[in-house]
């Protein structure tokens, strides 16, 4: 099995890492700090390269807003040495649910568990 797991860390990036990720992290990645969900984020020791190693499923809308502007060289400091300030209206961070059993869906969506009844609902005809 232990084969079989470096293959797939070695040419998959969807269970994690790539082992060349991995390789490239631990020879030149510099660890920067880590989110509330887990996340490591890294850079080269000029600076120039940003990047995250998820805690579990690589999915983009993981990162909280203050990693993101990070990451994308929005600002040169990273959260852990210059925090953003919250507002009190603002939400915690809440994964994307799209394509997911949780996705939003509107009522009388017949993705509701008991759709209301469709009688407001009438179809276009071309004259």
């Amino acid at each position: 099995m232990g084969i079989l797991n470096t293959v797939l860390r070695a040419v998959t990036w969807w269970t994690g890492p790539t082992l060349n990720t991995q390789l490239f992290t631990w020879r030149k990645g510099v660890k920067v700090g880590e989110d509330a969900q887990g996340n490591i984020f890294y850079q080269t020791r000029d600076g120039v390269r940003r990047w995250v190693i998820y805690n579990g499923e690589p999915e983009g809308s993981r990162v909280s807003p203050e990693w993101h502007g990070w990451l994308h060289h929005t600002w040169d400091q990273p959260p852990t040495e210059m925090p953003l300030p919250h507002k009190s209206w603002e939400k915690p961070h809440v994964d994307n649910m799209t394509g997911t059993a949780m996705a939003y869906a509107p009522p009388g969506s017949i993705r509701q568990p008991h759709p209301r009844d469709r009688r407001d609902y009438e179809a276009w005809q071309p004259e």
